[in-house]
């Protein structure tokens, strides 16, 4: 079952120990706006599919985050986000790893789930009894003398 989360109010995710960003929900609006932003456009053609993600991240980044604790500068001193913090955030591979796994991927489940593939009518899936009977003992061979 689908369950809508009428309130649209934003959520804190920890991104790692003592760091946490409040981010938006990932609704429809931002991620059509996301898919148009002119960094995410400017990725050349013959890009790979990370160059393509890391853009796509960013630029979904600076969107959504609206606070955040635990990020500093290189002094110690706690700065606010801003779209080059936030993408200097987002270039620390673990940060990079759990903004997509607990904000990018819960939103494009659903994405997955509407393509995935029909069970097979007469395969396992479907709880169908093979066809096929079983194979015989393979025969002895003769020993070499």
């Amino acid at each position: 079952m689908l369950t809508l989360d009428l309130t649209n109010a934003p959520r804190w995710h920890d991104l790692a120990p003592g760091v946490r960003v409040q981010l938006r929900p990932l609704t429809t609006a931002l991620m059509v706006t996301t898919r148009s932003d002119p960094g995410v456009e400017a990725v050349p053609e013959e890009a790979s599919d990370e160059e393509r993600a890391v853009a796509f991240a960013k630029a979904l980044a600076r969107r959504a985050v609206l606070a955040w604790v635990g990020i500093g500068d290189a002094e110690g001193n706690s700065i606010d986000p801003s779209p080059e913090a936030i993408d200097a955030l987002l270039d620390v591979w673990p940060i990079f790893e759990a903004f997509q796994l607990t904000y990018v991927s819960k939103g494009l489940l659903l994405e997955q789930e509407k393509n995935a593939s029909a069970l097979s009518p007469n395969g396992p899936s479907a709880g169908a009894s093979g066809t096929a009977k079983p194979v015989r003992k393979p025969a002895r061979t003769a020993r070499r003398g």
